[in-house]
């Protein structure tokens, strides 16, 4: 026994020269100081979707984020990588199992025999595979975790998204009752002056013409809109076409008011969940270095036995034998393969931090742009306001002189499409403007 605990130690203190497993720390990223553009900071740092101040909305989000499948899907990985981890530090106390036997010698008068005993085994990890194993599955459940949150921060979005196309959608229908019905009245009138023999069979023609354009629209906003209540249904985990989004009380384009500031891109590194999740598996590329380093020191396990009885069944318990041993393996030659697997282990390391990097730089172009639109569609809406509110004092006025016979019908109509024209364009840059403001929560993490 003392010549097998020499052994040991000298094997030990060999291997623990010889560790050198590789420690990641933080990749430094070369982060700007400053986004290009400029968010006025404000009052909302959690639950972003509340800077909308929509009850529909809320309501939609946290009932997503509890039923949301790919959610419930994200949320079972986890489950199952911890358990992986619980299993990996399992694996550093000894194994212990059973074994008992019951036969019949056929000499000696057919004698019943039996046997029983226990079998142990300890593997003390003196090349440290046990603990780079334990780092790599402690970093697939760190993955896991964070993937679970990006899973929510996505989901999150991608109501939001829905929602603000649902709600373009039902503001574009209340627009086209609303054109209809200005073009049903230009209709009205120019038929009347035809009766009246004061206009052409051609102006209720192009009246007519373009009132059954403007209808046509009626069918491609309701597949739009539809495919938006699909989608909602979808993330909310229900059957499409049996879910139905509640009605707002209005039927305009919800407009953000609070929300967190974007900070600075260093806090990407922090709060963006799938650039954790890239860290995560960077961690794990380390881990498996160590792994593939374990193979090329000497590895020891101490197996043990303990029999019971001396072969017959009634003297089961009559004797007991008790053995301990030491298995060492000392690798010697491969033919290179276990360097091959370290080289291996390194390559992949350094692509996990391509990706790692990537990341980041994406996730930094997103909140950019995020940012240029929030600032470029508020410019917009502000134009398109003043559009439709010139559009609709010319209409007027070509309305006026048209009764008069100072203008023509081509003037009249040219200034409906105008203003109808406009009045869309700021239903869907409004709608933009809100996607924007999705699509920054989204980009910088927020909760």
């Amino acid at each position: 026994m003392s010549r097998l605990l020499a052994m040991l130690v000298c094997v030990a203190a060999l291997s623990g020269c010889a560790r050198g497993d590789p420690v990641l720390s933080t990749p430094q990223m070369a982060a700007p100081a400053r986004y290009a553009t400029d968010l006025p900071p404000s009052g909302v740092d959690s639950e972003w979707w509340l800077g909308f101040d929509d009850p529909v909305l809320d309501a939609l989000v946290r009932r997503g984020l509890e039923a949301n499948l790919n959610v419930e899907a994200a949320a079972g990985r986890l489950a199952s990588a911890e358990a992986l981890l619980r299993a990996e530090r399992s694996d550093r106390l000894p194994g212990i199992d059973g074994q008992a036997g019951v036969g019949i010698a056929l000499a000696d008068n057919s004698r019943v025999t039996a046997d029983a005993g226990l079998f142990g085994l300890f593997n003390p990890d003196i090349n440290g595979r046990l603990a780079a194993e334990i780092r790599a599955a402690a970093a697939d459940y760190a993955e896991q975790d964070y993937l679970l949150a990006d899973q929510r921060r996505l989901v999150a979005a991608a109501i939001a998204s829905q929602y603000v196309e649902y709600r373009r959608t039902g503001a574009r229908l209340d627009l086209l009752d609303q054109s209809t019905d200005l073009q049903e009245q230009t209709l009205r009138i120019v038929t009347l002056r035809f009766e009246a023999g004061l206009s052409a069979n051609l102006d209720v023609r192009r009246a007519a013409a373009d009132l059954a354009q403007t209808r046509a629209q009626r069918g491609l906003i309701a597949i739009a809109r539809s495919q938006a209540e699909n989608a909602l249904a979808v993330l909310q985990a229900e059957p499409p076409g049996v879910f139905a989004v509640p009605e707002p009380a209005e039927a305009t384009i919800p407009r953000y008011g609070l929300g967190p500031p974007a900070g600075v891109p260093a806090d990407l590194l922090r709060r963006r969940t799938d650039i954790l999740a890239a860290e995560a598996r960077l961690e794990r590329a380390a881990a498996d270095i160590g792994i593939e380093r374990a193979d090329l020191r000497p590895s020891l396990t101490i197996p043990g036995t303990l029999g019971l009885g001396d072969g017959s069944l009634g003297g089961i318990f009559s004797n007991f034998l008790l053995s301990l041993g030491a298995a060492i393996d000392l690798p010697l030659f491969d033919g290179g393969r276990r360097r091959a697997e370290v080289e291996a282990a390194q390559f992949e390391a350094q692509a996990r931090l391509a990706e790692y990097r990537a990341t980041f730089l994406q996730s930094l172009g997103e909140v950019e742009n995020a940012l240029v639109s929030i600032d470029a569609y508020r410019q917009r809406n502000d134009e398109l306001a003043e559009a439709i509110e010139q559009s609709e004092t010319a209409l007027s006025q070509s309305n006026a002189l048209y009764r008069e016979g100072l203008a023509s019908l081509f003037d009249v109509l040219d200034a409906q499409r105008q203003l109808i024209a406009s009045r869309q364009d700021l239903i869907d840059s409004e709608a933009d403007l809100a996607s924007s403001f999705v699509a920054f929560h989204a980009a910088v993490g927020s909760d």
